[in-house]
């Protein structure tokens, strides 16, 4: 099957092979409960969950306390977000919507989201995004992102449980340029993923145009000593490489 480049097109082709209620997909371990980690405090925060697919991250931080929305460019992970919704009503609101243009209202939340959102938005389109999730955030609230860690597509040849194929492709050159990539399930099946490839300066000079001031907290996540004993065939192959970046910045 020829997949779609737009991310929209790609999610509405795939949107059922993203569906679960519980982990299955490698950054499912080695990412979302890292950010959920960063995200606490969550009872009784109002949260916006930027590019929610589905709603597993969206469902997460509901039982965790929040109040959420969930906001999707895909139609149809939305749907599957409201199905998922109407199965175990939990009160999220789930609706699509641009994340660089979506309006919630000037310092309407608590916290914001962004869970895998970047890595499919060129540097422009971030940048806009960055500046719409300062506006939508309360003074002292917070934005927590996660991405693909800026070097990895170029530390490792395609090959499973997760790769971005970038052939010869030279980490600034292919600043700002869209590369395939897929991420394994523990089952043995595969999601089409995309990078759209950023330097860890567009990161920060992102946050920074966008009026966050206060230093963010940076973590870098990768496959842990519990994981390999988990599953080593699985997660054997990613040892010492470093997968994510999970970012945690303040509105002063």
């Amino acid at each position: 099957m020829n997949m779609p480049t737009d991310p929209r097109a790609l999610y509405d082709q795939t949107a059922a092979n993203w569906s679960r209620a519980q982990p299955s997909s490698l950054s499912d371990y080695t990412a979302r409960p890292q950010v959920m980690a960063l995200c606490e405090p969550l009872q009784g925060k109002s949260v916006l969950d930027l590019g929610c697919g589905e709603g597993y991250c969206s469902r997460m931080l509901r039982h965790r306390g929040a109040e959420v929305v969930g906001l999707d460019l895909s139609e149809r992970m939305i749907a599957l977000a409201r199905e998922a919704e109407r199965a175990e009503p939990l009160g999220i609101r789930y609706d699509t919507a641009d994340a660089a243009s979506v309006d919630l209202g000037e310092a309407s939340v608590d916290l914001v989201v962004a869970v895998f959102l970047f890595n499919y938005l060129g540097v422009e389109p971030m940048r806009r995004t960055m500046a719409n999730v300062h506006r939508m955030l309360r003074p002292g609230g917070s934005f927590v992102f996660a991405v693909p860690h800026p070097a990895f597509a170029f530390m490792r040849e395609p090959a499973p449980p997760f790769y971005f194929d970038v052939g010869s492709a030279g980490y600034f050159s292919a600043r700002d340029t869209t590369f395939g990539g897929r991420i394994w399930k523990r089952d043995g099946s595969a999601l089409d993923v995309q990078l759209v490839h950023k330097t860890f300066a567009d990161y920060f000079d992102g946050l920074r145009a966008a009026g966050f001031a206060a230093m963010p907290v940076i973590t870098e996540l990768a496959v842990t000593p519990a994981m390999v004993d988990l599953d080593e065939a699985f997660f054997g192959p990613l040892v010492d490489l470093p997968l994510h970046m999970a970012v945690k910045v303040v509105r002063t």
